[in-house]
């Protein structure tokens, strides 16, 4: 093969007294054309093909695309692409396992060695996720939360515990050490990877998939990463490339620098808003302009992270000097950093001041212009200016006053020996939680400023108020105490409650009984404040309708104010003690204090928290480890359960059948997210999740939450649609997972619908509307709906990850073109699907889908099939991508 490119590239490396080989774009331009104007982006993905470019399942013709790609700043095709390592966090990495385990079983079942199902890459699983806020307000909330959370999740740790052992290149990183976002910003990612192959030093740039959608906030790092759901991340991590079509690549330019007082939230929240108005589903975005200049690298996972909310595959900024001075702060080695610089410039990687790429489009923000705003109240892409927030409350369709003819705006309380008055619009959660703002050390140290100042005003937290500090790093505490902050955080209620994502997950815990009950017997409808970055109905809290993202300052602001509707451009924030009236600006840090305290962050502190981070506390290294290759799976667990999926699977698949007579299970609207689908908060009592795990002895206190259960598919299927807020249009004005089985017409939990119609033999078909799948990436909601019996979603459009996901788990994706909706098409839900021709699929193609209305008519839709790739095709005529890799095993 020595007149490959791949052959042609090879070019040595030196830095200090090292020498590495790798695959050099310049030497590969001199075949492919001039590779200069090429987004830093591209050039990760065309490096990662010519270093893999084998002539089968790479070859010179995919280099040729994407290098070509210039031309028209698009290109049509499909790459193999191959991350260097896999990252995992517990509620999606334990079904993972979980499929690991199960396919083990199966390989076994059918004659192979078990032994085969191994990561081929490294995975990192990082425990962040089980951590619910039951103590706040306290200074032992977080060593009582830590309890709690092992004693409810022993099985799954003992589960993960087992996986460690068994299976190679995978490591766990213990509960109470942080998210894994952050972790993986400060500690696993190296910018530029390199190993041995072949008795040679390779370098390559440091490229990824995750198992959530918010492993784009390494691209801050000028880490090519994104999320995937869990079942593509298990085939990556066991030796496929991840299929994909070559992306646009949009440009975003920023200019100018932030004004006093504004910060790197309400510079992400409008950045959001304006892609997601420009449309980059299914595309990269790539940020430049001499506005990074001054752009520090936390503001920029913080921009990195939101991908996902703006709908891109990635945010992607490519590596600079301030690039280096992170890794430098982060403790990363001094001969880790060299090589970094040496291979970034060799390969064109590095970002020079003046670069101007070909974007395929290109937006421009000067950040001068920015405003202090949040979103709400339940898209992240909402962006509402401070000002403006109590007016968009009001206008909220949770909330019209015309109609509240029964209730008066308030509810009389008794909490804790304290009498008050909970009004419509209380702030019932204020949440300093992990995920995107807690890398950010301006932002947080800004935080523990305004609480100073607002103590030594005199100001308090209102008492109806559920506060918490959750840290995506155990150095932010260190740096918070190093400022002195510490103690008027605590002061005002935020302590630490735990290293890891809790409110924005939907792990808020409860909020004190009082104010549940006040909430419900008046129908209030109240908000969250939080620094997550998603606030979809229905998922912070069960009876909190309204949610907001907001930078950390100002989630101690509103926690302060105790309402919504409090004006903080205009309204005092409380009194001091001399009974004048304090004002948001009245306790503000200025840009220099927050660079003060800033100061205070070093390198130590990073060495600290992260020289034991694999060992875990002494309930960790206590957990009992079975040492077996396949797991022992337990008929009486509810928290780990062998999977289905690969029970009726033979050597060879089937042929795909047709789609004959399939009832509509959920007829949906807009922006319908993955927890909508599964959701991952409480378990409901009266619910088909809660009967049975009530069944199973389990206490309603003990249910835990259906990301923790993700383990337990009969948890996980009976939770499919099982949303408290979802809206099925086949029950109008009803939320919740409610359907309404046909013939029969019976109104019934969807699950229990689904179980009916499996008994019948009749096989189930969702349709919905714009945006379908968007949100995190959560495999469960493609599983579950394979549990279900679900064989065809038909939406208007899907999101990328769960598109990719229904595939995975054998079902179809069809698109309805343009200007036909389940509202032109007068859909009630009592009609009957039949689709042909899916032996004979391919991407992309048209697709007529057969329409039987119950009055007698039929009606035919040509449908776009979004199965986009011929690898993807495969994995569909396969029943799922994880039976083709058994296959391939095999």
């Amino acid at each position: 093969m020595s007149s490959t490119i791949r052959e042609t590239s090879k070019e040595r490396l030196v830095v200090g007294d090292k020498t590495y080989r790798y695959f050099s774009l310049p030497h590969a331009a001199r075949t492919l054309g001039n590779l200069d104007a090429l987004p830093k982006s591209m050039k990760v993905l065309l490096e990662n093909l010519l270093r893999n470019e084998d002539g089968d399942i790479v070859t010179e013709e995919h280099l040729r695309a994407v290098a070509g790609w210039l031309e028209n700043a698009h290109a049509e095709g499909e790459i193999a692409y191959r991350p260097a390592r896999v990252l995992m966090q517990d509620f999606t990495g334990v079904p993972a396992v979980v499929d690991l385990a199960a396919m083990r079983e199966a390989v076994k079942r059918l004659g192979g060695d078990v032994n085969k199902v191994n990561p081929l890459s490294p995975v990192d699983l990082v425990i962040d996720h089980s951590v619910t806020v039951d103590s706040y307000g306290n200074d032992g909330a977080y060593v009582e939360n830590n309890h709690l959370e092992m004693e409810r999740n022993l099985e799954r740790y003992k589960f993960l515990r087992w996986g460690q052992q068994a299976f190679s290149r995978f490591r766990v990183v213990p509960p109470g050490n942080g998210i894994c976002h952050q972790v993986n910003l400060e500690y696993l990612a190296q910018t530029v990877w390199h190993e041995q192959q072949d008795g040679e030093e390779v370098a390559y740039p440091d490229t990824l998939v995750g198992t959530d959608s918010h492993t784009t906030m390494v691209n801050g790092l000028g880490v090519l990463g994104w999320g995937v759901g869990g079942i593509e991340a298990e085939a990556a991590m066991l030796g496929q490339p991840v299929s994909m079509l070559i992306p646009d690549v949009v440009g975003f330019k920023l200019i100018g620098k932030l004004n006093e007082g504004i910060t790197a939230t309400d510079l992400v929240l409008t950045v959001t808003q304006m892609l997601r108005k420009h449309g980059v589903v299914g595309k990269f975005v790539e940020f430049y302009g001499d506005g990074l200049d001054v752009l520090p690298l936390a503001d920029r996972a913080t921009i990195g992270n939101m991908a996902p909310e703006y709908g891109a595959t990635c945010g992607f900024f490519p590596v600079d000097a301030i690039s280096l001075d992170y890794l430098r702060l982060t403790g990363r080695s001094e001969e880790q950093i060299a090589l970094v610089e040496a291979y970034s410039k060799a390969q064109g990687l590095w970002r020079n001041a003046g670069d101007e790429p070909r974007f395929t489009s290109t937006l421009v923000l000067d950040m001068g212009t920015v405003v202090a705003s949040l979103a709400g109240p339940k898209r992240p892409q909402d962006r509402v200016p401070l000002p403006g927030v109590a007016a968009a409350f009001r206008a909220s369709d949770e909330l019209d006053f015309t109609k509240r003819t029964h209730h008066p705006d308030f509810q009389d309380v008794e909490l804790e020996g304290e009498s008050f008055q909970l009004h419509q619009g209380a702030v019932v959660i204020a949440a300093i939680t992990s995920c995107t703002n807690t890398s950010n050390a301006n932002i947080l140290m800004a935080a523990g400023l305004l609480a100073r100042n607002a103590v030594q005003k005199g100001l308090k937290t209102k008492p109806w108020v559920k506060t918490s500090l959750a840290p995506g790093s155990k150095v932010v505490t260190d740096y918070l105490a190093a400022a002195g902050l510490t103690p008027y955080l605590n002061q005002l209620g935020f302590n630490l409650v735990g290293y890891g994502c809790t409110t924005c997950i939907g792990n808020s815990g409860p909020l004190k009984e009082p104010i549940e009950a006040a909430i419900k017997s008046g129908d209030l409808t109240v908000g969250a404040v939080l620094s997550g970055n998603r606030n979809f109905e229905g998922r912070i809290h069960p009876l909190v309708k309204t949610n907001w993202l907001a930078s950390p300052p100002l989630v101690v602001a509103y926690a302060l104010a105790g309402n919504m509707l409090v004006n903080l451009s205009t309204d005092p924030l409380g009194t001091d003690a001399g009974g004048q009236p304090v004002y948001l600006k009245d306790i503000w840090p200025s840009s220099a204090e927050i660079a003060d305290s800033v100061s205070l962050v070093n390198s130590a502190m990073f060495h600290k928290e992260y020289s034991a981070i694999f060992n875990g506390n002494r309930d960790w290294q206590e957990i009992e480890v079975n040492r077996t290759p396949t797991y022992h799976w337990q008929d009486d667990s509810t928290y780990i359960r062998l999977t289905p999926f690969f029970d009726q699977m033979r050597h060879q698949p089937e042929p795909v059948e047709n789609i004959r007579g399939a009832r509509i299970l959920a007829l949906l609207g807009d922006s319908v997210t993955t927890d909508h689908i599964s959701p991952a908060g409480n378990i409901k009592a009266d619910s088909p999740a809660g009967h049975y795990l009530r069944e199973n002895g389990v206490e309603a206190g003990n249910f835990n939450s259906y990301g923790s259960r993700r383990g337990n598919y009969e948890v996980m299927a009976r939770g499919t649609f099982a949303n408290i807020r979802i809206r099925n249009e086949m029950v109008p004005g009803v939320e919740g997972g409610i359907t309404r089985h046909y013939p029969s017409g019976d109104e019934m939990p969807i699950y229990d619908a689904a179980m009916r119609y499996q008994r019948e033999q009749v096989p189930l078909a969702v349709i919905a509307g714009k945006e379908y799948g968007s949100g995190s990436s959560r495999d469960w909601a493609a599983k579950g709906p394979r549990l279900l019996g679900i064989r065809v979603v038909i939406a208007e459009t899907f999101e990328r990850i769960h598109r990719s996901n229904l595939i995975g788990m054998g079902i179809l994706p069809l698109e309805f073109p343009a200007g036909v909706t389940r509202q032109s098409l007068r859909l009630k839900g009592d009609e009957r699907i039949s689709i042909g021709g899916l032996g004979e699929l391919a991407p992309g193609q048209t697709v007529a889908v057969t329409i039987d209305y119950a009055d007698g008519r039929s009606e035919q839709v040509l449908t776009r099939c979004r199965i986009d790739t011929g690898n993807e095709l495969t994995y569909y005529q396969h029943d799922g991508i994880l039976n083709y890799v058994i296959r391939r095993m095999l």
